[in-house]
């Protein structure tokens, strides 16, 4: 499969348009979105990281693992 990675100014009503349209296509379109600038220079957490330091704080609160209820 060859790819191809293009640039559309989103700020213009033919920019959205085209975005649109390619949203249709799930399969043979790849969209990624860029992080927001208020957060592209702080640590991101994964799902997975996230989910183990709530199970942490919440086993702590209940004093019993909570992984295994």
């Amino acid at each position: 499969m060859e790819t191809v990675n293009v640039q559309i100014d989103l700020t213009t009503p033919t920019g959205r348009r085209l975005l649109r349209e390619l949203e249709k296509h799930p399969k043979v379109a790849k969209i990624e979105y860029p992080l927001p600038a208020e957060i592209a220079g702080q640590k991101t957490y994964t799902l997975e990281e996230s989910f183990n330091e709530c199970c942490d704080i919440l086993s702590e609160h209940y004093k019993c693992d909570v992984r295994k209820l």
